[in-house]
């Protein structure tokens, strides 16, 4: 490999004359051959301030890093993308945004482009790097499926920094699917390479399932519209990352008209008291996962709310007891929330109150899998009878507890504060006190058998 830089020197690779830094760096021996720079890299970074200095320094040093390892670095690996990214990183040094000549001669105005053109022949620019100023490194061949990787690991790491790793495998997940379906249905295309008509085989897939000639539909059209759209996604995002802002998109507007999805029914409120909190009918389910079925019935949250929360968001001992559905900042186990709205105080009432009173620290066997209780939770209400119709599932609790609330005229923010939903006009205030929330929901409370606790 590549010598790695001194990291405890501030300043290396940096030499002053006259009034200007200079980047100079002795090109590693295993690469000399190869680097027609060599036997160093001597570029000015044009300006006399240390810390601007040291910033240019540090891009170029990282580009560098990355060539000279392109240099030497096995077939199986992709020495042609690793200078291509370190050629990017070497023209951001020199104060440019990376275009490709496709970009340059259609989204440049005529003054950049001769910029760029003054630079390379005014400062003397090694032949790589001054190709690289005016985007004549062709772009490297990149498959579909690595496009994915790179998008995943290069493109949008940031969006997944607070994301739990059940959270990470299922985003990643749906867009795979996207991804797996194109290689499928066309082939593991370069990017460069994927058409109009490519497209429309991954439309024709799905129009066939969607609204089929003979039969019924097998699948909805917003699965149809998810698999195109991530692949719009990725197309757009990988070449906006390589410098070509505005490419043509051949998945752009391939999208199927979606009816209005229908919406869960809720559990009656009868069946909450004569079905789900009867004594007995929730005996043989474990008691973290029937802990979380009754916290259900009171709070109106999501299972996987509840399945996450932390000893630190169940506050008993607060002058009104609640739970916090807030994000899990904490650096080794994070976890995100469904939207800022989502995050929210739910007083604890009824049976609600009495299963945080036995499960002071939460329900640990499902936090981080929220999938398996998913699964859990089904079996045992298909198998003993739990669900009303075949249309209800356990989403059901949540939709009840709306109805509940509507039904006792709860006031109509309040109703969307405790739902996690979005309130449409600007927000002041903190929503009402806690006790005041209290107060209401002990409105809709329903009567409980400690037993079934």
């Amino acid at each position: 490999m590549a010598r790695v830089s001194h990291k405890k020197d501030p300043d290396r690779f940096l030499m002053k004359r006259v009034s200007s830094y200079y980047y100079h760096r002795r090109v590693p021996a295993n690469v000399a051959a190869a680097d027609e720079r060599s036997p160093f890299v001597r570029i000015s970074l044009k300006t006399d301030d240390l810390a601007l200095a040291r910033s240019k320094r540090d891009l170029i040093e990282e580009a560098d890093n990355l060539l000279w390892a392109s240099m030497i670095m096995d077939e199986a690996h992709d020495p042609a993308r690793a200078r291509y990214s370190a050629t990017m990183r070497r023209v951001e040094a020199l104060g440019l945004t990376y275009r490709t000549s496709h970009a340059l001669a259609t989204q440049s105005s005529l003054e950049e482009i001769v910029s760029r053109l003054e630079m390379t022949a005014t400062q003397k620019l090694p032949q790589e790097l001054a190709q690289g100023a005016i985007g004549g490194i062709p772009t490297p061949a990149v498959t579909v499926s690595k496009a994915f990787d790179i998008y995943c690991d290069e493109i949008v790491p940031d969006e997944l920094v607070n994301k739990s790793a059940v959270q990470k495998a299922q985003w990643k997940k749906v867009k795979l699917r996207a991804v797996n379906n194109f290689i499928n249905i066309v082939s593991d295309k370069v990017m460069t390479d994927i058409t109009r008509d490519d497209a429309m085989k991954l439309y024709r897939h799905w129009l066939e399932r969607i609204a089929p000639k003979d039969g019924r539909p097998t699948h909805s059209a917003s699965s149809g519209n998810r698999d195109i759209g991530n692949m719009r996604v990725l197309y757009e995002a990988y070449f906006n990352y390589v410098g070509e802002e505005g490419r043509q998109n051949p998945f752009a507007r391939l999208n199927f008209s979606a009816k209005k999805k229908r919406s869960r029914p809720p559990f009656p409120k009868e069946w909450l008291i004569n079905t789900i909190m009867k004594p007995g009918n929730l005996a043989t389910l474990n008691e973290e996962a029937r802990g979380i079925v009754l916290a259900l019935i009171e709070t109106g949250a999501r299972p996987s709310e509840l399945a996450n929360l932390t000893a630190s968001s169940i506050r008993l001992s607060h002058k009104i007891p609640h739970i916090s559905i807030e994000p899990r900042d904490d650096p080794d186990d994070p976890r995100e929330i469904k939207t800022s709205s989502s995050e929210r105080l739910v007083p604890l009432v009824g049976v609600a109150l009495a299963v945080f009173q036995r499960h002071k620290d939460g329900f640990p066997r499902y936090r981080n899998r929220e999938n398996d209780l998913s699964a859990t939770l089904n079996k045992y209400f298909k198998e003993n009878s739990l669900f009303p119709t075949a249309d209800h599932k356990i989403y059901s609790f949540r939709h009840s507890f709306e109805d509940r609330m509507k039904e006792a005229n709860l006031d109509d923010e309040l109703r969307r504060i405790l739902m996690g939903h979005a309130i449409d006009r600007p927000r002041y205030g903190m929503g009402g006190s806690l006790e005041w929330r209290r107060d209401e929901l002990l409105k809709i409370v329903l009567q409980f058998n400690q037993s079934i606790v």
